[in-house]
Order: structure tokens, then sequence, then C-alpha cells
């Protein structure tokens, strides 16, 4: 089944400079692992290719079972040097969540994501 992540996860984002920084937290602990497995630095570097020019970072928290990214080259130079609308970084979180991802049925249904049949 195909999922969007803002029916599993939620997040916030912000900046440190030209880096935006953007934590995924799982809405359920026991989506955390569907979370860590699915969204690698390289799917989230695929997600915004075009929109950031560095790289991507990702953190594990599994203690607060969420996920952290830096996505270097995202703010055009920052807060204060940008131009963009949102220097600041404050839709990256929410275009993030706009990500949809494939699940196989049965995993679906086992972790009972929404959507999922039984």
């Amino acid at each position: 089944m195909r999922i969007r992540l803002m029916d599993i996860a939620h997040a916030r984002s912000g900046d440190k400079g030209d880096t935006a920084n953007v934590g995924v937290i799982a809405l359920r602990p026991e989506w955390y692992p569907l979370l860590a497995a699915q969204l690698t630095r390289d799917r989230v570097a695929q997600h915004f290719a075009g929109i950031i020019e560095g790289g991507v970072d990702r953190y594990e928290l599994p203690n607060l079972k969420a996920l952290n990214f830096l996505l270097h080259g995202a703010l055009d130079g920052g807060g204060t040097l940008s131009l963009k609308t949102d220097a600041q970084g404050k839709v990256f979180s929410t275009a993030l969540l706009r990500m949809e991802l494939d699940i196989p049925d049965a995993e679906a249904a086992a972790l009972g994501l929404p959507g999922a049949t039984t």
C-alpha cells in the first residue's frame, strides 16, 4: 500500500545558517522501525533534489522514536542573507511529510497503519 509520511509521523523544521534541520517523529512507537527503514539519507536527498544544493545527514534518535535530518545548502545562505520566502526553513517539515511510502500490505496490516486492511 502507499501511505503518506504525514499519516504515520509528524515533523518540525528550522534553520542553522544555510542548513535546514528536519526532525521526524513516529506517531506511534511501533512505527519508528518503519521510519528508520524507509527514510534513508539517499531517499530524503532524492525527495529534495533541485531544492537543496548540499548533502543530507541523518541522525537516529531511537529513544525519542525520531530521525533528524540536516539538509545542507537548503537556505540560500540562511535567514539573514537569503531572499527566499522561507529563509528559516520552516516548510521543509511539511515538504518531507508529503513523501509517499510503499509498504507491503502484510507489513502495513501488522503495524496497524492507517488505511491498511487486515
